[in-house]
């Protein structure tokens, strides 16, 4: 083989090394140029990610807020409920009672009156308390003839009757109350009980 031949041959290969070279440069490059690209899209979605989460955080942080200022305005009209309730909860009895006591004072002032007349005034002041009770819910228990019952009623004593049932009342010595069906006062009466046999 000639030296001239030989030369060529190392001129080609050469020019295919350096042209490989530059192809792995260039792939190389290009290889980098997408990571960079790669890695610039990421970041791109991390921070827009971000972005999204920060701005729901402070949504959120907002909604709290808004929740929480609720709650407390909420909490405080409960408590001024809660004292007016206190303060004023017996208003709609007061104003209930104020006839009552209007008509007691005018039968007070008459100084010539009779005893029938101030009866009179009385009765018509015991009718005034009736509806006024009824009103505001309060129910009387008198439970003459009635069986004893020891939810409403205080038995003081017990006497032998053989015309009645055992634990029948047979006497009311003070009147009970109840407001809405809660036992305000029980009754004081007197109960039967079965006569005693004379042996």
């Amino acid at each position: 083989m000639s030296a001239k031949h030989t030369e060529n041959t190392n001129d080609t290969n050469q020019t295919h090394a350096e042209g490989e070279i530059i192809e792995t440069e260039a792939a190389a490059e290009q290889q980098s140029e997408e990571s960079t690209e790669t890695q610039e899209a990421v970041d791109n979605s991390l921070e827009a990610q971000l972005a999204k989460a920060e701005a729901k955080a402070n949504e959120n942080w907002d909604h709290y807020l808004r929740a929480k200022a609720e709650m407390d305005n909420l909490r405080r009209r409960n408590a001024k409920d809660v004292e007016n309730a206190h303060k004023y909860g017996i208003e709609k009895f007061v104003n209930e009672l104020l006839p009552v006591m209007d008509s007691m004072v005018l039968g007070l002032a008459s100084e010539d009156a009779s005893a029938e007349s101030l009866r009179e005034g009385m009765v018509l002041t015991m009718n005034m308390v009736e509806k006024m009770m009824e009103k505001l819910g309060i129910e009387e228990i008198d439970p003459i003839n009635e069986k004893f019952d020891p939810e409403k009623h205080q038995a003081m004593s017990m006497q032998p009757n053989a015309d009645l049932e055992p634990n029948t009342v047979i006497a009311v010595m003070q009147k009970g109350y109840s407001l809405n069906d809660r036992l305000i006062r029980p009754a004081m009466v007197m109960v039967s009980k079965a006569a005693e046999e004379n042996s």
